[in-house]
């Protein structure tokens, strides 16, 4: 379900405090919600939502958290191989996701479970690469969204060269592709930049900066706030609080439309925050404070839009009842499905290799299949 509610880039009068100002210490940043959940204007990004849709907005970060914890458990549980989690960053996905058009075409990285929720992509089908039995699972021109990336930053370069096809074809529809503040440092970034820029491709570059990659700080990717680097491409960018869904929604929305409109790229920071480790293999006390993310979860994403539910009288106790038992639905149809997922079969690695086969592909099939066979020797 996209949201279409307005989103514009367009002077408007702040009601509570301007939303552009920032707290002593903290960064500049569009933000329409506040960490303890009051509603603040912006004069150049503005939505309206109706209660249904900030509830459903909240729905999807709620269940989105719910299958991202499930998909750590089942690792730790030995039934996924690795598990790169979401936690902190729902708003960041669940906003941009649902400002995209079902005709805009979305690049992912490894990580973008809420914006596959968003896209309509099974959340079972997320856990098959995972888990070691396919590469993906699902077809990328259903949802029109990509399979997840593991090369860092590469997805960028692709999303630029299919929003150039895009611009070629005439089509009304834009691109948008996700990474995070590690992979700004990558040349594939650079070079993307270079030809959406160039070509004025209909892309929009989505940085979720959750402030470490893996164990490095984002003061060694970058010595300006990432979404300055922009201003050198000769497009523009923005800072958005990342843990607002309601400004990444809004900001989201209108760089889509800008994107649209023949108006070229633009790249969006989602200041965020990574709250467990960067993938289940990593430790993250090994590299950054306990402080430091207790600052954070203040912050979380999914308390302050309860916050201003409750406050606002958006949603009662039976709202979050229901929810809270869908979430555990939900859980369980995610360990049922990947207990359940079969096993590929051991020589399908050698298949769709080469479109007529290959020597040497055929050699080592061969010999895979006699180091498979002599297990079964030894076993009688």
């Amino acid at each position: 379900m996209t949201v279409d509610s307005t989103a514009a880039r367009k002077p408007r009068r702040s009601s509570k405090r301007a939303g552009a100002k920032k707290a002593a210490g903290e960064p500049e940043l569009v933000q329409l919600l506040t960490p303890e959940g009051d509603r603040v204007e912006h004069p150049d990004y503005s939505i309206d939502l109706s209660p249904e849709e900030l509830r459903g907005l909240y729905r999807d970060m709620v269940l989105t958290r719910r299958f991202d914890g499930e998909a750590t458990t089942l690792q730790r549980q030995g039934e996924l191989g690795l598990w790169a989690s979401l936690l902190g960053q729902e708003a960041a996905q669940i906003g941009s996701g649902r400002a995209t058009r079902d005709d805009d075409y979305v690049f992912p990285t490894y990580r973008e479970h809420g914006v596959a929720w968003c896209r309509g992509v099974d959340p079972t089908n997320l856990l098959g690469m995972f888990r070691g039995v396919n590469h993906g699972g699902w077809d990328p021109n259903e949802n029109n969204f990509h399979l997840y990336t593991i090369v860092i930053g590469s997805q960028a370069l692709h999303a630029t060269g299919y929003a150039m096809g895009v611009a070629k074809d005439g089509a009304d529809s834009a691109v948008i592709a996700y990474f995070g503040d590690g992979a700004s440092s990558q040349g594939d970034v650079a070079e993307a930049f270079t030809f959406a820029a160039v070509y004025n491709a209909p892309v929009v570059f989505f940085c979720q900066n959750n402030q470490w990659a893996i164990s490095e700080p984002t003061e060694r990717q970058t010595r300006v706030p990432l979404y300055q680097r922009a201003q050198g491409y000769g497009f523009p960018g923005v800072r958005v609080d990342g843990n607002d869904v309601l400004a990444v929604l809004a900001v989201t929305k209108a760089a889509l439309e800008r994107a649209r409109s023949g108006e070229g790229p633009m790249l969006i920071e989602a200041f965020t925050y990574r709250m467990g480790a960067h993938t289940t293999s990593d430790d993250p006390t090994k590299y950054r404070r306990d402080e430091e993310r207790e600052l954070w979860e203040a912050k979380d994403p999914i308390l302050r839009l309860r916050a201003h539910l409750e406050r606002e009288g958006h949603a009662d106790e039976a709202f979050f009842t229901a929810l809270e038992e869908e979430a555990d639905a939900l859980a369980k149809r995610v360990r049922d499905a990947v207990r359940t997922m079969p096993d590929p079969d051991d020589m399908a690695i050698f298949d769709n290799i080469y479109a007529d086969g290959h020597a040497l592909v055929d050699e080592e099939r061969a010999q895979f299949a006699a180091y498979q066979a002599s297990f079964a020797e030894e076993s009688n």
